[in-house]
């Protein structure tokens, strides 16, 4: 069954179709000897230790040379030797993975770069000498002395190494990122590697409970959070490491686990805890206590214990390089020598730098492909009234599977009907946690479905850095060739100009535009109906970044004559609201949002009234990113389009429902043009004000628009 095959309007109740994980890796740990998974582990740990400190004898032809070791050591070791040891154990799990399974590993931290990029090359997904991915003396060599990658994969953790599928700079969304992966996916196991100093964070904190809010609603996989309880942070003890095992065990049996607990000093042992572990995962959203594997191996270890009298293991000098300088330093290049060779390379590779029969053995199998989801068409705007229309687009798109909706308990407060009747479908997930609903839609999302996060402009803020990681993900996930994700799609309302002050806060999107992502589209659509249209639109594309602001509150709905313009070039001309010669304009009012549409329109009559002669060119912006430079954003109004528009030396009153700020920014870019742009937008009052009073302050209400456009027409004449 693929993703797409789960009806999200249908609750899945039994785990029929739930693979029997257990029953996998017991095959895999008879099939695969335990001296396999020992050696993988060796292999993993060898080359990321070549990653840090060697420019060449990688394949130890001969005794390792001061001048093999490179000049300035770099990267994070601490996090590998635990990393790559779970990733030894999971690779027999894949060959005898149940029938259409997929098994995902998701990297909390961005600091097991070099694992990662071990196990790539030993994978053979690798391609460093510029003749495709293999294995060879020359690529073993390029992986160490190139590292870190800058220009082709880096050094941490991010999509540009194959593979990865989590950009781990960001600490804390992983577990729940992981959770969005597996959703609608019962065939899919993610497993979560997560720092013990990343529990301390309240993305990764409110993760645990979080599950429980998807209880009913519908089938899942599964996920296996891995705790890396190493005891240390990059600058000391992580509060994990304050407990004790007792404490451990209750502390995760509180939040609904079942934990399980290993150092990781005997293999075989480790297996027969995997197994227990493996055979009591069961789908997320089922309320019975779900495993966890808590792994207390040491950070760093099998790496150096002291040097010359100074303590490495137990202390933060193993976050990074143990050894600051063995090139120039006796002690520690003697201690690098009996590091690299306790692993015993010769055994591991051979002369080609091609992994051992035996470390082979326990290597993953190529992972199925997974099954594209198929091409939404777009859909249809039936004939509805107002903002109901929006929820009728949302529960459409529902009907055609491979959707679900996150929202932090706001989705009644923000006017949707998303189920007949009232109350919350499956395919729709409430948690009061922003973080948490991201983290959702960017695994779902990852994995190839649609999804849309709806939550109150003030709050929709607190996502910003996350939203700055995430594009920066995806921007390096195209640079590896792998483009067309599905959309990132944020419902933006219960907007500030009704709301108290402490609900006032637009500030994501001058975040969004500032990143200056040519992915992102910010939608300030003038009516609900034209919001439920662009709705449609951002539910069926591929690749973009979209933010639709939208007032909960229906007001006005303007005509649709342009609509199909203001979708396609981001803005377009209202001849209703532009008076007799405005081909050649005195004045261009320009309104982008519903509440500035609503204000800037009645604006409009009122200088046509005050002023009957005025030339008043009216025009509607429904994309900001339109207004700036081409070069920059895809969307943006070509210099012709825009002077035609806006010509040069006729004044610009633009309201806009964002920030203004940041709608300057954008036309700064335009150069000379920006010179004549008076752009009107939310200012922070200090206080609470009523609406009307807001407005006012902000310089956004009809009667202070209407004076400032006589103040620019008197000006320009």
């Amino acid at each position: 069954m693929t993703d797409t095959a789960l009806l999200p309007g249908l609750a899945a109740t039994g785990t029929e179709d739930f693979p029997d994980w257990g029953q996998a890796l017991e095959h895999a740990v008879a099939r695969v000897p335990e001296a396999a998974v020992s050696a993988a582990w060796r292999a993993l740990n060898y080359l990321c230790t070549a990653e840090l400190y060697l420019n060449d004898n990688v394949l130890p032809v001969r005794p390792l040379r001061t001048e093999d070791v490179k000049e300035a050591p770099s990267g994070h070791w601490g996090v590998c030797p635990p990393v790559n040891w779970m990733l030894a154990h999971l690779g027999p799990l894949t060959a005898w993975r149940p029938p259409g399974s997929e098994v995902l590993v998701v990297h909390g931290a961005g600091h097991a770069g070099p694992s990662a990029l071990a196990h790539a090359y030993l994978t053979k997904n690798l391609t460093l000498t510029g003749n495709g991915p293999g294995w060879s003396a020359a690529d073993i060599h390029a992986l160490a002395a190139g590292f870190p990658h800058t220009r082709a994969y880096g050094g941490e953790i991010t999509p540009l190494i194959p593979g990865v599928r989590y950009t781990g700079g960001q600490l804390g969304p992983a577990l729940a990122v992981a959770q969005g992966m597996v959703l609608d996916a019962p065939r899919r196991l993610a497993v979560t590697l997560l720092g013990d100093g990343e529990l301390e964070t309240g993305a990764a904190s409110a993760a645990w409970t979080a599950r429980r809010a998807l209880f009913g609603s519908g089938l899942h996989g599964a996920v296996l959070p891995v705790v890396l309880a190493n005891g240390l942070r990059m600058g000391g003890p992580s509060l994990l490491a304050g407990l004790d095992e007792d404490e451990l065990r209750a502390y995760f049996t509180g939040l609904g686990y079942e934990p399980f607990l290993h150092d990781g000093s005997d293999a075989a042992d480790f297996r027969q805890v995997l197994s227990e572990v493996f055979a009591r995962l069961r789908p997320l959203g089922d309320l019975r206590p779900q495993p966890v594997l808590v792994l207390t191996m040491p950070k760093g270890a099998t790496g150096p214990e002291q040097v010359a009298g100074r303590r490495i293991a137990g202390t933060p000098a193993v976050h990074k390089t143990p050894l600051a300088d063995p090139r120039r330093t006796p002690e520690e290049f003697d201690a690098l020598v009996a590091w690299l060779a306790s692993y015993e390379p010769v055994e591991l590779f051979t002369e080609h730098g091609q992994p051992c029969e035996l470390v082979r053995q326990a290597l993953p199998h190529p992972a199925p492909r997974p099954s594209p989801a198929p091409p939404v068409a777009p859909l249809a705007v039936r004939g509805a009234e107002a903002w109901p229309l929006v929820s009728a687009v949302i529960r459409e798109r529902a009907a055609g599977g491979a959707f679900r909706l996150f929202s932090p308990d706001e989705a009644a407060s923000n006017r949707l009907s998303l189920a007949e009747g009232g109350g919350m479908p499956p395919w729709a997930s409430e948690i009061l946690n922003e973080e948490i609903c991201h983290a959702w839609l960017q695994g779902y999302t990852e994995t190839g479905r649609d999804a849309l996060l709806c939550t109150y402009e003030a709050f929709a803020a607190v996502n910003t850095s996350l939203l700055v990681q995430h594009l920066k993900h995806r921007s390096a996930r195209t640079a590896t060739g792998v483009g067309g994700m599905p959309n990132i799609n944020y419902l933006i309302t219960s907007l500030g100009w009704r709301n108290t002050y402490t609900h006032q806060n637009p500030g994501l999107v001058s975040a969004m535009l500032e990143t200056q992502n040519p992915t992102v589209h910010i939608y300030t659509p003038a009516d609900a109906t034209r919001a439920a249209t662009v709705l449609v639109v951002m539910l069926a594309g591929r690749g973009q970044a979209n933010f639709l602001i939208a007032d909960k509150h229906h007001t006005l709905t303007f005509p649709p004559d342009t609509l199909r313009e203001e979708l396609t070039n981001g803005a377009a001309i209202w001849p209703h609201l532009s008076t007799a010669g405005s081909d050649n304009p005195e004045i261009v009012l320009a309104s982008a949002g519903d509440v500035a549409a609503r204000e800037l329109s009645a604006a409009a009559s009122q200088l046509a009234d005050v002023h009957p002669g005025a030339r008043i060119r009216y025009v509607h912006v429904n994309d900001l990113t339109a207004l700036g430079a081409p070069g920059i954003w895809p969307a943006a109004l070509p210099d012709g389009a825009f002077d035609r528009m806006f010509p040069n030396g006729v004044p610009v009153l633009l309201a806009t429902v964002t920030q203004a700020p940041a709608v300057r920014a954008l036309l700064a870019a335009r150069g000379e043009a920006a010179r004549f742009f008076h752009v009107v937008g939310y200012r922070d009052p200090g206080r609470p004000l009523p609406s009307a009073d807001l407005l006012e302050h902000c310089g956004m209400s009809a009667a202070a628009l209407t004076d400032q456009a006589l103040s620019m027409l008197k000006e320009s004449r």
